[in-house]
């Protein structure tokens, strides 16, 4: 069973992230599915942007629990994102938490409906928003993501697109996009990449700079016994023990 939807309209490359039994989370499968559509977008001429949505309410809850990829094979998919010599345009109509939010930052465009919701919750199951930090901190205003990643709250689409976090919200998503993908569509494949690669530098100089002390820093904290508590509390849906 195939964990990525593919389809195409004049040029655009549409990518789905299809796993709703486990609300589209970041398993090392949907991982490496999605790093090898993007490896075919990238060697296809005809693709001149790709946009990366989901199906069901939600567009991705973070790392599987369960089944989580490796802190490496994660940052290689947001490098790949941000190096890919090909606009990613997030559409977002759900939820988005945690290292969704790392997928979302990675993208060049991100645009979501009214109705969607973002959290960086990570410290609420005792560890920290490590690894996705390396496209978020360099995008993203640094005084709201101290709010959010210290506290872990929920923030609507409004305030996503205030922080940076977004592009843009809009009640009809698709009406949000259509100018973009127009764009997008006129631009010379040339043009496209080079201006790219002009507006990733910094990001890219942070995952040079960062990836392996960050990545260090997610393996160690997941295997905490404070982690393993959240983790285990949250599959139990229950408060972990530190909760006052």
């Amino acid at each position: 069973m195939t964990l990525i939807g593919r389809t195409r309209a004049r040029g655009v490359e549409t990518l789905s992230l299809d796993s709703p039994a486990n609300r589209n989370a970041l398993s090392a499968a949907l991982v490496g599915e999605l790093a090898d559509a993007l490896t075919d977008c990238a060697k296809d001429s005809d693709v001149r942007a790709i946009v990366l949505t989901h199906t069901g309410n939600t567009f991705c809850a973070g790392a599987d629990l369960r089944d989580p990829p490796h802190p490496d094979a994660l940052v290689a998919l947001l490098r790949q994102i941000v190096e890919l010599p090909r606009p990613v345009v997030a559409r977002v109509t759900g939820h988005v938490r945690a290292g969704g939010l790392g997928l979302l930052a990675a993208c060049d465009i991100a645009v979501a409906s009214a109705e969607a919701t973002f959290a960086f919750t990570e410290v609420r199951i005792g560890v920290a928003p490590a690894v996705i930090s390396l496209p978020l901190l360099p995008r993203t205003d640094p005084r709201a993501l101290a709010r959010y990643y210290l506290t872990g709250e929920r923030l609507d689409a409004a305030e996503a697109a205030r922080i940076g976090l977004l592009t843009a919200a809009g009640d009809d998503v698709d009406a949000v996009l259509a100018p973009v993908l127009d764009g997008l569509r006129r631009a010379a494949p040339q043009g496209l990449a080079e201006t790219k690669a002009l507006l990733t530098a910094k990001v890219l100089e942070a995952f040079d700079r960062d990836a392996d002390r960050l990545t260090a820093l997610s393996a160690r904290l997941f295997a905490s016994p404070q982690a393993r508590e959240g983790m285990t509390a949250f599959l139990e849906r229950r408060d972990p023990t530190w909760v006052l």
